[in-house]
């Protein structure tokens, strides 16, 4: 015999599901499938966010595929621990745990979450010390959801390669979410920068700050007469072979990939005891410290992410299949409303 519902049980229903963006197995963006799953509750320390913003970025699509074998050992072996990807987010709180002291019911909050993820969903929860915010007053959600992402994996490997006013830098793969806050986050600290672009946005990348912009499309920069003091590639297209001959005596080079045989973790041991050009890679890390240090640049005017385009969360299949083109200007971000 069929259940029957009146309208008291539908609305407890409705306020107990949410849409989610959900894979339950590793693979292309077709395993991402749109479902209704259980609204997620705040623990004593955490916050309810309602998502109005969030973005598809390389870290989801690389969590998604699990090419990288060793992802896995923080999502899931066989299958994904987590299934709502969703590192981003940018939303309003809704509910707050009986312990949490920072923030309140109906704050505009955005920050980063690649440890549990669950941003592609309409609710996700997240511990207040996390890396969480709120939104500076004249920031939409859709500005504010792309903010950190990018800017975290850059802004770690700039302290790591102790960049100063003093430094001249290269950013390779300047215009990718990485790259375009390497190039911002750099010249804040009143370093010279050269960055290296397709020709179709040389200007873009000066309007961001850069000093001098190469065209790989028209120019080999590994052919330049100039060194620099650190050499970061944004997007993984270059090799420490390649760019040994232009770094300077004691200069550093940091690539975003492992590489063929994942040759950088081991260039990374073995250059160091060298003492002259060499490899790093520094895992990235992101505090509430950091989150709080993106806000204040980001109203001050120092640093502004870019973004590509939009998608609906019902279209977030076809976001993937568009980041996975490597051609993206910035960010993508996924709206909820």
């Amino acid at each position: 015999m069929a259940k029957v519902y009146c309208f008291t049980d539908v609305k407890a229903i409705c306020l107990t599901r949410m849409k989610a963006a959900v894979y339950k197995k590793y693979g292309p963006p077709e395993v991402v499938k749109l479902v209704e799953v259980e609204k997620p509750s705040p623990g004593s320390d955490e916050v309810l966010i309602r998502v109005f913003a969030t973005t598809v970025n390389r870290t989801d699509c690389g969590f998604r595929s699990a090419e990288y074998f060793i992802s896995r050992f923080f999502s899931g072996l066989f299958k994904p621990k987590y299934g709502i990807l969703g590192n981003e987010f940018a939303g309003i709180i809704e509910a707050v745990g009986k312990d949490v002291k920072l923030f309140k019911a109906g704050d505009r909050v955005f920050g980063y979450n690649d440890t549990k993820f669950g941003a592609h969903a309409e609710f996700m929860t997240i511990a207040e010390s996390d890396a969480i915010s709120t939104i500076p007053d004249d920031v939409t959600f859709e500005q504010a959801a792309p903010i950190s992402e990018g800017a975290h994996y850059a802004l770690c490997n700039i302290r790591a390669a102790k960049v100063t006013g003093e430094h001249d830098v290269l950013i390779y793969g300047a215009t990718g979410a990485i790259g375009s806050a390497a190039v911002q986050l750099v010249k804040n600290l009143d370093a010279k920068v050269t960055a290296v672009c397709n020709t179709q946005n040389v200007e873009v990348v000066r309007s961001l700050g850069a000093d001098q912009v190469i065209d790989y499309m028209t120019q080999d920069f590994t052919k330049t007469d100039q060194k620099f003091d650190f050499i970061f590639d944004a997007v993984g297209k270059s090799s420490f072979a390649q760019c040994k001959p232009l770094l300077k005596k004691h200069g550093i080079y940091i690539s975003t990939e492992l590489e063929k045989n994942s040759e950088n973790i081991f260039l990374a041991l073995l250059t160091p005891l060298f003492n002259g050009r060499k490899v790093m890679f520094p895992l990235p890390t992101i505090k509430k410290e950091d989150v709080n240090f993106l806000k204040y640049l980001v109203e001050s005017g120092k640093y502004k992410p870019l973004v590509d385009r939009s998608y609906h969360l019902d279209n977030i299949v076809e976001a993937y299949k568009y980041v996975e083109t490597r051609q993206k200007v910035g960010n993508v971000v996924i709206t909820l409303t």
